[in-house]
């Protein structure tokens, strides 16, 4: 099903200025039922503009109208030339202006948790250029040091459903070229789901606590405890007078 031209925004007008369903909204913009009720709270798309869609030719008032009476009702969009292809085009998506100073914190977020992906892969995932991803890499951005990792997907920047599939081709890749990954790495380059459901692998106990039985010396402990002095013996040690008269 086609989207409509700013969906987000669109999302944001809708929510604003009707009585639609979070699943009715969803649908038509293409965004996940959450993200709506994230725009009703005021936690998703703050500060974004609503973008009407009645003035700009993808919706009719019948057509918001009839959802309105009916909640199982899904809106149509309305033909508009001008949105042709959208889904097609290529390159950096478009970031919105309140959220372009993210970008650094998603790029080192990338970098660090998922190195194994690409330039292109995260310039397409969070709409930036090769050259800030290359200066974030070598830590020559001008702001490197003010700059904290988050996720992506948290700050907006792109969905879970694609950071997903931008890790699982990178997984793909690597197994083709044979490299061997250890569970960590596997844990990086599955979706979340796959991730939550892999079993983890026995580790050696990093602490004391975890031995019944280990060697000092190449001696048992049991055996080294046996060998120890009693405590008692300390105390029955003979005194000078006892020497004296053993000597007269």
């Amino acid at each position: 099903m086609a989207k409509p031209i700013m969906a987000k925004a669109t999302a944001v007008w809708l929510v604003d200025n009707t009585t639609l369903s979070f699943k009715q909204i969803a649908d038509f913009c293409g965004l996940h039922e959450l993200e709506i009720q994230g725009i009703a709270d005021g936690d998703v798309a703050a500060g974004v503009k609503g973008f009407d869609p009645i003035a700009n030719n993808q919706l009719t008032e019948a057509e918001i109208e009839k959802g309105e009476a009916d909640p199982l009702h899904k809106l149509k969009l309305k033909f508009n030339p001008a949105a042709v292809g959208e889904e097609k085009r290529r390159g950096p998506r478009y970031t919105p202006l309140s959220k372009r100073q993210d970008r650094p914190a998603a790029i080192l977020w990338l970098v660090k948790f998922h190195p194994e992906l690409t330039d292109g892969q995260i310039s397409k995932l969070v709409g930036t250029t090769k050259p800030t991803i290359q200066s974030i890499r070598e830590r020559t951005h001008w702001n490197i040091s003010n700059i904290q990792p988050i996720d992506p997907v948290a700050l907006g920047l792109c969905k879970q459903s694609e950071l997903d599939s931008a890790v699982q081709k990178a997984a793909a890749k690597k197994a083709a070229e044979g490299a061997v990954m250890t569970d960590d790495e596997r844990r990086k380059l599955v979706s979340t789901e796959q991730s939550l459901g892999m079993e983890t692998e026995p580790r050696i106990p990093t602490a004391i606590s975890g031995l019944e039985t280990f060697t000092l010396g190449g001696r048992d402990e049991d055996e080294k405890e046996d060998k120890l002095p009693d405590a008692d013996s300390f105390f029955n040690l003979p005194n000078d007078k006892d020497e004296d008269e053993d000597e007269d």
